[in-house]
């Protein structure tokens, strides 16, 4: 308990520092993206770091669970093989064979073991830096979300996606590497969507069903797993 609580206010500081040494970072948010395991005993320690960038407004975190550990005799009710394809996605994008638990991505572009918070935190300031090449809003009504984006700059073939988001969940784990531990899952990714492909020749808008109250995020990725350009989140 006492080093997590050393790593809340160590993540806390580098973070408040990225966000008021970096020009326009609360309104060019990093998403960090985690991929992790209920079945995975290397990754509470990462969970509780994504629950920790969760407190800055300058970070977008998303926790996405992946399948391939529930044959160690533990099913992890949150994980999707779409999660699973996106990380192998990033694996080849970069020109790697092989996938880990725990990951953090970081803007698209930065790769990270999730339960190493300097090394997160320092990509995370790296990711801030890059300029923002366009700029999304979201707004709802009713059961529609409104999406608007801009661009600031010239934009490769850009991918346009959708995400929803439980911000908590506790989970008693009965079997596999973490039988017998209670833990309390943050940020919890569901619903990943693929709205559709723009180029940025002119602005966006786009509407889109929406059900239920768990918070929403639109990304813009580059083609092919590249880096994400522009992100906002509606709560």
């Amino acid at each position: 308990m006492l080093r997590q609580s050393r790593w809340s206010h160590w993540i806390a500081a580098a973070c408040l520092a990225v966000s008021a040494t970096v020009a326009g970072a609360d309104e060019h948010p990093v998403v960090v993206e985690l991929f992790t395991s209920q079945g995975c005993a290397s990754c509470p320690a990462a969970d509780a770091i994504l629950a920790e960038l969760g407190e800055q407004e300058n970070v977008i975190p998303l926790a996405l669970h992946v399948d391939y550990w529930d044959y160690i005799g533990w099913k992890d009710n949150f994980a999707d093989p779409v999660f699973t394809k996106r990380q192998k996605g990033y694996a080849r994008s970069a020109g790697r064979r092989s996938i880990y638990t725990p990951q953090m991505m970081v803007g698209g572009v930065y790769d990270v073991v999730g339960s190493r918070p300097m090394k997160v935190v320092d990509a995370i300031r790296h990711a801030s830096e890059k300029p923002a090449q366009a700029r999304v809003s979201l707004s709802r009504d009713g059961d529609t979300l409104q999406i608007t984006a801009q661009p600031l700059s010239a934009l490769p073939e850009t991918v346009v996606q959708m995400v929803r988001y439980s911000p908590r969940e506790r989970v008693d784990i009965l079997d596999g590497e973490n039988a017998g531990r209670e833990i309390t899952y943050t940020h919890v990714a569901h619903g990943w969507q693929v709205l559709g492909v723009w180029n940025g020749d002119a602005d966006l808008e786009m509407n889109v069903a929406l059900e239920g109250s768990d918070p929403v995020v639109v990304m813009l990725q580059e083609k092919d797993y590249g880096a994400i350009l522009a992100a906002a989140r509606l709560r």
